[in-house]
């Protein structure tokens, strides 16, 4: 396997940080089991949107439906 930096200049200590996560997840997908379904994405989970309280009812209602805390 061949890493190469193709923009900026890291310094070691960054470019072994990298290298390290590069290596575990190789050994962890060399690890699973044929066939086995990969880690599911956070933003896909549907209890990430239940999570959040539905906005009170009144005039501006309708504005805060989309940015949660608004």
């Amino acid at each position: 396997m061949t890493i190469k930096v193709v923009r900026g200049n890291p310094t070691p200590e960054e470019l072994a940080a990298a290298l390290a996560v590069v290596r575990a997840r190789a050994a962890a997908a060399a690890a699973a089991p044929p066939g086995a379904p990969g880690p599911r994405a956070s933003w896909s989970d549907p209890s990430r949107i239940a999570a959040h309280r539905l906005p009170r009812p009144g005039p501006a209602a309708w504005a805060r439906t989309y940015w949660p805390g608004a």
